[in-house]
């Protein structure tokens, strides 16, 4: 709720609905995830996203605002899982069959860490990464750095030979393409899909959003 470029975002309503319900419409309606945790900080800001959590029966974990690693260790101990799929919370347009994709690939690795941001080429807002619980918890206990605890998985890709890294790609590089939602020109981009949208959200995919985006905003950064 804190976010400097667009306050409130999270919860802010795009055709009458918080954009947070976006994303859990589409992880929860394409993948077969055991749980869904919306792992948010323990300020007096999210208290908002806490009650919207238990409002809508998802399970909220609460931690650091600026720990972000340490929240995901809360949710690992609190859940019991020995791996995670992270899914930003600016990404309501997230195409759910690479999420299913991340976690096939993690299953027949066995890597520490699945992604499709090693190299950029699916747009912003399609990012996925799947983390091994033990790989996580070594990877928090080596760092005490600001810029890893804030950005969760950035420990990994600056020390890439302590761990099995699997990356997937796109077969086209969109990689300079933003479907995420950081500004309030995003949120109208995001805003003018739904509206063009004649079925419900969860059924477009990543090619179905691309047709539907205003052109001039196709290549924004």
């Amino acid at each position: 709720m804190t976010s400097a470029r667009l306050p409130g975002k999270v919860l802010r309503l795009a055709a009458g609905k918080p954009m947070l319900a976006y994303l859990l419409d589409r992880i929860t309606h394409a993948t077969s995830a055991r749980s869904v945790v919306v792992a948010t900080s323990d300020t007096a800001d999210d208290d908002a996203v806490a009650s919207f959590c238990r409002q809508h029966d998802v399970k909220c974990i609460r931690g650091p605002l600026d720990d972000v690693m340490g929240r995901f260790l809360r949710v690992l101990d609190e859940t019991g899982a020995r791996a995670f799929v992270r899914v930003n919370g600016d990404s309501p347009l997230i195409d759910a069959s690479l999420i299913v994709r991340a976690v096939k690939l993690f299953m027949e690795t066995e890597a520490d860490l699945v992604t499709n941001v090693q190299q950029r080429t699916f747009p912003k807002g399609m990012s996925v990464e799947v983390v091994d619980g033990d790989a996580f918890r070594q990877a928090a206990a080596q760092t005490s750095d600001p810029e890893d605890r804030e950005h969760v998985t950035r420990f990994f890709y600056s020390h890439p030979e302590r761990w099995r890294i699997a990356a997937f790609t796109n077969g086209r590089d969109l990689g300079r393409v933003n479907l995420s939602v950081d500004t309030a020109g995003d949120f109208a981009r995001f805003e003018a899909i739904l509206a063009r949208m004649t079925k419900p959200h969860w059924q477009y995919g990543l090619d179905g959003v691309l047709a539907l985006m205003p052109a001039s905003t196709g290549s924004s950064v």
